[in-house]
């Protein structure tokens, strides 16, 4: 089961990196916790209208397009989330209240609204506790020198109010990478989100468990879904960030 669980891109060695840049950033990890909207065989669709795993609450949309780009790109590991977050989200804690979503956007989700504890239980043995795991094996592989970017994805509006924020830089107490990718980001023209349209303070989410407890660099980039929604859309929005990022990971490592 547990290799069910996620969808693993191992990295280039540092020998087989195509350029200087690349071998300076071979200690990136990149992450997508929300990366599909898939749902694992026997469950059908949660008593959802299947309609409904093509939007925003089942998963988040481009972000796992624009990992993979930028994971070729690297020649850098990443880690996907294998299914919906509606089956668990792998941005919670395992005691998170939220971890399995009884209602979402004004949805209910049929097949979670009577989850037991136990249920909730056996959905983070099969699904979030391996995808957990594989991020500790690969940050105890990379070592200390390890940098962890998530990718995400927002909508272009929220209850009817537009959301102006091209991009979001996400963080908490960490901002060794977070302040100088926000200043290379606005530097390209984006519409930069500081710490919007979500918090990246969130005690228990994934860069909190993996980063900031690890003491190790960490942001969580959160992208506008009408930028990123078709591949092609994905592919030039990462062609884009990557240089960005480039930069970004070059500042924090001159400021030490």
């Amino acid at each position: 089961m547990t290799e069910n669980a996620f969808e693993a891109i191992p990295g280039r060695s540092v020998g087989e990196s195509r350029s200087d840049q690349n071998k300076a950033n071979s200690s990136l990890l990149l992450l997508c916790d929300h990366a599909s909207n898939g749902l694992p065989p026997g469950l059908g669709t949660l008593g959802l209208e299947p309609q409904l795993f093509a939007t925003h609450i089942a998963y988040d949309i481009g972000a796992a397009a624009v990992t993979r780009t930028l994971a070729a790109a690297y020649g850098a590991p990443a880690l996907l989330g294998r299914w919906s977050r509606l089956l668990i989200d792998l941005n919670r804690g395992a005691d998170d209240p939220t971890l399995v979503m009884k209602l979402s956007d004004g949805s209910i989700i049929p097949g979670n609204r009577d989850a037991d504890a136990a249920e909730v239980a056996r959905r983070v043995a099969a699904y979030h506790a391996p995808y957990h795991a594989a991020i500790t094996a690969e940050l105890d592989r990379i070592g200390t020198g390890a940098v962890v970017v998530s990718l995400h994805s927002f909508t272009p509006r929220w209850k009817g109010n537009p959301r102006e924020w091209e991009v979001g830089i996400l963080y908490d107490r960490d901002t060794r990478l977070a302040a100088p990718l926000m200043a290379r980001l606005a530097e390209a023209g984006f519409t930069v989100g500081d710490n919007e349209p979500y918090t990246g303070a969130l005690e228990g989410d994934t860069l909190y468990r993996h980063g900031t407890l690890r003491g190790l660099p960490h942001v969580l980039i959160e992208m506008r879904q009408d930028l990123v929604a078709t591949n092609d859309a994905a592919n030039a929005f990462a062609a884009r960030l990557k240089p960005i990022i480039d930069v970004a990971l070059s500042d924090m490592h001159s400021r030490g």
